[in-house]
């Protein structure tokens, strides 16, 4: 296998332009991208190691460089039990920028359930499932959400293709 990274920085690239279009902030890619960087590690301290590197494993290299990205493994899995300390944790994990990149919990809301439906494209649903599975109660919704508004994108567009 030959690491082609220029190949690794064009996907990427053009992931992160049409991740910011997914997210209406298509004139701002850096903002994407910590907003991705964000989400990614948000889910990356509340799920099992085990958990993650079954996910990543699924992961086009770009995407996997994002999520590791300042990873220990040592670090113990935070706390969240709602939608509304997730926020809170990827906003920490934003850092100065959170109030210009998550200025709102409903924008956040719907940067996290778009995120996670962009993901569906790479990510079985089986290891989606898996996902959910670790996922503490009140936020077992975040993958149905997701599943629900793939659904709806999928007859508004009269088409079958996946997101």
């Amino acid at each position: 296998m030959s690491l082609n990274f220029n190949q690794y920085a064009v996907e990427g690239n053009t992931f992160i332009k049409q991740y910011a279009k997914e997210l209406c902030i298509p004139e701002d890619p850096e903002r994407a991208g910590r907003i991705l960087s964000s989400i990614l590690h948000g889910l990356r301290s509340i799920i099992s190691v085990e958990e993650s590197l079954q996910f990543i494993a699924q992961l086009p290299m770009f995407l996997k460089a994002v999520y590791v990205n300042g990873w220990s493994i040592k670090t113990n899995k935070k706390r969240v039990k709602d939608m509304e300390e997730f926020i809170d944790l990827i906003r920490s994990i934003d850092g100065k920028t959170f109030l210009y990149d998550f200025e709102s919990d409903e924008i956040t809301e719907d940067y996290i359930y778009s995120t996670f439906l962009i993901l569906r494209k790479y990510v079985s649903s089986g290891e989606m499932d898996d996902i959910r599975g670790g996922l503490p109660k009140r936020l077992k919704g975040l993958y149905f959400r997701s599943h629900i508004r793939l659904e709806t994108i999928k007859i508004s567009n009269n088409s079958s293709r996946q997101i």
